[in-house]
């Protein structure tokens, strides 16, 4: 089972945990259609390839919350939609990533088809690991930013808390904290209650 295309490839790469694979040349879209579909989450950024491990349990808590939160007020009300990793996105010819969460407002659906998310969603979550730390901060941020992602939620199930980065003048700026609620930039009605979310998963 491969990815995007029909013709199965040939593919050398090895998984790295949120490391990028050494190729002579840049990636691209079309040499991320050809890998193999496996348990690991691949991204192209900036023509470069980088590979993560699957989430501990907190973080797949942590999702499924605010994807219950989601469904109910964004999906529901017809706002837009929200897609679970694993779900492409390309937002370059070079740059295809996985975020955990992808929101896309109901006038812009049209960049949703079959088998990907062609252009920049309205608002990407990333829910932090102790591997993908530095990749979400740094690498995700710097790439969001500079394809135009209006905004950016860091959720870091340790510190229970969310990071909040809203795009001005093509860059983010220092991010607002949240640790009760917190509500969408691009969807002011949007709040989402982040109690919910940390103790998502567990007996009441």
């Amino acid at each position: 089972m491969i990815r995007c295309l029909e013709t199965p490839p040939v593919t050398t790469t090895t998984t790295i945990a949120t490391r990028k694979l050494p190729r002579a040349k840049r990636w691209t879209y079309t040499d991320y259609c050809k890998i193999p579909a496996d348990l690991e989450r691949h991204e192209i950024l900036a023509g470069e390839h980088f590979v993560t491990p699957a989430p501990d349990i907190s973080h797949q808590d942590a999702l499924g919350g605010l994807y219950v939160q989601f469904h109910d007020r964004l999906v529901r009300p017809g706002h837009g939609r929200v897609m679970l990793a694993p779900c492409d996105v390309v937002l370059a010819e070079d740059t295809v990533v996985q975020p955990d969460l992808v929101v896309v407002l109901a006038e812009r659906t049209a960049i949703i088809r079959s088998k990907a998310i062609h252009g920049t969603p309205d608002l990407l979550i990333e829910i932090l690991s102790p591997s993908s730390d530095a990749h979400d901060r740094k690498r995700k941020r710097a790439i969001y930013a500079a394809a135009g992602v209006r905004e950016y939620w860091i959720v870091d199930t340790r510190r229970r808390r969310i990071e909040r980065l809203t795009l001005v003048n093509g860059g983010y700026g220092r991010a607002s904290i949240h640790s009760r609620r917190i509500r969408a930039h691009v969807l002011p009605v949007l709040q989402i209650e982040l109690d919910q979310i940390w103790n998502a998963g567990r007996p009441s």
